[in-house]
């Protein structure tokens, strides 16, 4: 019997979803190869941790890069090691749907299809784009000939779309997105303190007290790491309302595209955005005061979706059942 599988192939983390058993993983995309060996040591979570803390022997890779596959080999390789893990049916006989930015090149096309298609399962594989796939696993019916304005801010890109029976009718991708919030936080702690930390703890940093709309209620979170000068560990306290200048700049990148994105698309289109409102999905969505900064900023009403990091991925698994509505391609 075959399943039909969605997959969410993310910069920053890979879910898949399976028809009749939701999201089955959810793990960072990170792979851990022994040089001498070239063996795989890990895959995901296990991999992650050992992001700046493993020796010379051993190689941490992030293949993918700004939404794309910088590194075919060990994407493909991470990902046949995730397929194990779900314990996927027998030998081709699984259909597979992959979400890609809206923006991707026939090229990149091209490399995510050359790396689907090489796992022992697949019997089809297709590729949706990301809003679209945001849209299905937000809940929203695109079939109709009506505007829906979706954002999915993930960890290498953000991609707008404006959807109208089943497609996008304009569309836009930037790379300001959450690495580039762990970046900017990376970059202001150092200035800042002459403090060195690593991308994992601006993670957390951003998750607990990041915000990029002010707060009623200032928060405060520790951070430790490497003082420049002395090389010793040092420990700081950082503030959501430093956080707040610091991404602020950052997400105003993301409104501009989103407005840009707006001027594109014909008004009957917006006319039914400002009716019905503007979706926003994604990992990267789930940072303090996105949604309000984006209603603020545009005048129209922004809906934070449910499980919005799992939107894609589940978008991508549903959009199976109805492969006639949609521009998807497909190679056996």
């Amino acid at each position: 019997m075959s399943e039909d599988i969605g997959i969410d192939l993310g910069t920053a983390t890979v879910i898949i979803y399976i028809n009749g058993k939701g999201i089955v993983l959810k793990e960072p995309s990170v792979i851990a190869i022994e040089k001498k060996t070239n063996k795989v040591l890990a895959v995901g979570d296990k991999a992650k941790r050992m992001l700046g803390r493993a020796p010379k022997d051993i190689e941490i890779i992030e293949p993918l890069s700004e939404g794309v596959i910088s590194n075919f080999t060990a994407t493909t390789r991470m990902l046949k090691q995730f397929m194990k893990k779900v314990n996927t049916s027998k030998f081709g006989s699984t259909r597979i749907m992959i979400c890609v930015p809206s923006q991707t090149t026939e090229v990149e096309k091209r490399a995510v299809l050359d790396t689907a298609v090489q796992l022992e399962s697949a019997k089809k594989v297709y590729l949706i784009e990301e809003p679209v796939a945001a849209a299905i696993g937000a809940g929203i019916d695109i079939s109709k000939p009506c505007g829906n304005l979706v954002i999915d801010i993930g960890g290498g890109t953000t991609d707008i779309a404006v959807i109208s029976i089943s497609g996008a009718v304009v569309s836009t991708s930037t790379r300001t997105a959450g690495n580039q919030f762990d970046e900017a936080i990376m970059k202001y702690v150092k200035k800042r303190y002459n403090l060195l930390i690593g991308k994992l703890t601006a993670e957390i940093l951003k998750e607990k007290i990041g915000t990029v709309y002010p707060m009623e209620e200032e928060l405060t979170e520790p951070v430790r790491g490497k003082n420049i000068s002395t090389g010793l560990p040092m420990e700081v306290n950082i503030t959501s309302k430093e956080l707040l200048q610091v991404l602020f700049p950052e997400a105003l990148k993301i409104v501009d595209a989103v407005k840009s994105t707006m001027e594109k698309a014909p008004p009957e289109l917006i006319e039914d955005i400002s009716e019905r409102g503007i979706y926003v999905t994604g990992g990267g969505s789930q940072i303090k005061g996105m949604a309000k900064l984006i209603e603020d900023s545009t005048g129209i009403k922004t809906i934070l979706a449910d499980e919005p990091a799992s939107c894609v991925a589940i978008g991508t698994g549903k959009a199976l059942d109805n492969l006639n509505l949609l521009s998807s391609k497909a190679r056996r």
